[in-house]
């Protein structure tokens, strides 16, 4: 399944209802009035109603198995049935607009050696020893769309191609094993960074803070693990997916790389995360900058001249079978007014 959170178009206005869909062949297909449409069909079925994406999640195993089986209902009675509607009729939102929490890692070797090596150091050693992550802001998440952001932000602004796991069920000290089971999708995520204010900040050892907490996208929808099963390589420390990465600035590819390169596997991040800490349904944890994913690596690698992101840029962030993330940043002042765009080079 290819899970959504949405807004319905209404006299080319988005209502304020956030609704729970599916994405199939181009069209939307809206939960809650399949669901009604499900059970008035099959009356001898006690049929659950899933008003958000928390919702589903937080009905575990039975609950997925519940909106596979209105789908594939849905997806045969496509001709007939009014709760499918275009792709284009709707706002798309993060699959997961209200995550419970959010952990983003650092598990692309690649990314990490070019970083430190443009930065003159050597590589960290403890790199090797355990997958590390932080905590980052749950409630600056976006989806697809417009990005806002303010002046300090547009100060070396960066995208960080990565891709993002949602939890699926309740787990605490989770092994690496088993941890594969507590994975109920994966999608894109954008992960963006204020470079100038992000190394400010972690000149004193604490962070990073107010360089990432102001936006992180993810979209354009949630995959459930069986729509990728043939790109798999299965492992012992956890799955890894065949999947090409790419990110695109304003129609240029700026970025290419592969989920299967993490050194560090999902399963592995959430052992680690999970250790004496409870992970909720609902909970985001991304996989980290892929190698090449960003103007920080690639400036510092002299791919690019001082190449930063800039006030209407467009950027594209996909990921082979989870969709393309499309996102235009626009700048607001401090009262969150949009400014006309200014052309001048802040970076």
């Amino acid at each position: 399944m290819k899970l959504i959170s949405y807004r319905s178009n209404t006299n080319n206005r988005h209502d304020a209802a956030e609704h729970l869909g599916a994405y199939s062949d181009g069209q939307v297909l809206d939960f809650s009035a399949a669901a009604r449409a499900y059970a008035d069909s099959h009356a001898e079925l006690s049929v659950p109603m899933f008003d958000s994406i928390l919702s589903l999640l937080r009905a575990g195993d039975e609950g997925m198995a519940n909106a596979r089986a209105v789908l594939q209902w849905a997806s045969a009675s496509r001709d007939v049935l009014s709760c499918w509607k275009p792709l284009d009729e709707v706002q798309l939102l993060s699959p997961v607009p209200h995550p419970t929490s959010m952990r983003d890692g650092y598990a692309f070797r690649q990314h990490v050696e070019a970083a430190r090596r443009n930065r003159g150091v050597e590589m960290i050693p403890e790199f090797d020893l355990f997958p590390i992550f932080y905590f980052t802001n749950h409630n600056a998440v976006t989806g697809p769309g417009d990005v806002q952001v303010q002046e300090l932000h547009m100060q070396r602004l960066d995208f960080e191609l990565e891709a993002a796991i949602v939890i699926g069920k309740e787990g605490r000290n989770i092994r690496a094993e088993e941890a594969d089971q507590y994975i109920a999708g994966y999608m894109v995520m954008n992960d963006w960074s204020a470079r100038w204010l992000q190394m400010e900040e972690m000149k004193l050892s604490l962070g990073p803070a107010k360089g990432k907490d102001f936006a992180t996208s993810l979209g354009p929808w949630l995959v459930t693990n069986d729509e990728l099963a043939e790109r798999c390589i299965p492992g012992q420390e956890g799955e890894r997916y065949d999947l090409t990465m790419v990110t695109r600035v304003n129609g240029t590819e700026v970025s290419r790389g592969n989920l299967k390169d993490m050194t560090w596997t999902f399963a592995q991040i959430v052992e680690r995360a999970s250790y004496g800490v409870t992970l909720l349904p609902g909970d985001v944890i991304g996989s980290g900058t892929v190698g090449t994913g960003c103007f920080l690596e690639l400036n510092g690698s002299k791919v690019f001249d001082n190449w930063w992101l800039q006030d209407g840029d467009v950027v594209e962030c996909e990921i082979d079978l989870l969709g393309t993330l499309s996102n235009t940043l626009r700048k607001v002042d401090d009262r969150g007014i949009q400014l006309v765009k200014d052309s001048a080079n802040v970076g």
